[in-house]
């Protein structure tokens, strides 16, 4: 704690919250029957009045997360991606009964599908003018990847800058490190890859200036938000960098060691990313956050692996409140 707050001292480049909520709107799971775990997790109870509630959340292979920042002066609410489909994050947010009007801005992690699917109706509920913070390789088309039989599976653009112009989006690009809200939160730019067992996603390419090339997915960005007296929140949309590495940067950006809360997609799902479970949960020993919530691609195994060694791995659920 000494430590965390000499750092602060020395570093301006990020405020200090006085809390920090986040609200689970997309993710894959939903469970209506998990606990609460007090003081941090909230989970959701769907009524009307005094009946149980005809309708229900969504899941789907997506992630959306709807932050708030609380200071002695302001709250800010920002939205982290927006999930696969206009579906999900519309019924979702009826259902918990919240809307967007009082939305400072939408924060996307990287260009895929499940991160950016319901941005178009999102952008419809918002004020006009919204700040869209987005890496400026997110715009980059064609990108596909490439199977051993040589088939292509191209993915869908999802992204079209001048259509959201068109929209009156004030498209605002992070190739590097970038303040919001008043300076209570950094989006991380892309971000430095330095550990030699997180690998990325193999048989990716994009086309830059019409010639193909291998895709790093430079456009994967992360939130950072430092709450005070605990230490820096990350949180991440699938981590294609690499959590560790993502969690390595926020703390040097910020010049705040103490990492509090780890929050997000961690991509350790499937036998490309297996090997990397193993380091990743090492790294994490190490780092010793004191939540820690993976979402959305982490995995089974990965999960059940945290969850037996950290005290306060919190299972994920759409209509979650973490409070920090």
């Amino acid at each position: 704690m000494e430590k965390t707050k000499a750092n602060t001292r020395r570093n301006e480049k990020i405020k200090a919250a006085e809390g920090v909520e986040v609200l689970i709107l997309v993710d894959n799971y939903v469970d209506l029957l998990l606990p609460d775990v007090f003081p941090v997790v909230e989970r959701p109870i769907l009524s009307k009045g005094n009946e149980v509630s005809r309708d229900t959340l969504l899941a789907e292979h997506g992630l959306s997360l709807l932050i708030k920042i609380y200071t002695k002066d302001k709250t800010y609410e920002l939205l982290f991606d927006t999930g696969y489909t206009q579906t999900c994050i519309q019924n979702n947010l009826k259902r918990l009964d919240i809307d967007l009007e009082n939305l400072e801005a939408i924060v996307i992690s990287h260009f895929h599908m499940d991160h950016t699917g319901g941005l178009g109706w999102v952008i419809e509920e918002c004020k006009k003018g919204i700040s869209l913070f987005v890496h400026p390789d997110a715009f980059l088309y064609p990108r596909y990847s490439v199977f051993p039989n040589g088939q292509k599976l191209l993915f869908p653009k999802m992204l079209d800058k001048e259509e959201l112009l068109s929209k009156g989006v004030n498209v605002v690009e992070t190739k590097n490190t970038t303040e919001i809200c008043d300076g209570f939160a950094l989006v991380t730019g892309q971000i430095e890859r330095k550990t030699d067992f997180e690998k990325g996603m193999p048989n990716l390419f994009v086309e830059r200036n019409g010639k193909p090339e291998k895709d790093l997915i430079l456009d994967d960005q992360a939130l950072v938000i430092y709450l005070k007296d605990k230490g820096i929140v990350v949180i991440s949309g699938c981590a294609h960098s690499g959590i560790i590495n993502t969690i390595k940067y926020a703390q040097k950006i910020t010049g705040i060691e103490q990492v509090y809360a780890v929050i997000g997609g961690f991509h350790l799902s499937g036998p490309a990313f297996e090997p990397a479970v193993e380091p990743t949960l090492e790294e994490l020993k190490r780092i010793e956050p004191e939540v820690l919530v993976p979402m959305h691609c982490t995995g089974w195994n990965a999960i059940r692996k945290m969850a037996e060694t950290f005290p306060l791995c919190v299972l994920s659920s759409v209509g979650t409140k973490i409070l920090l």
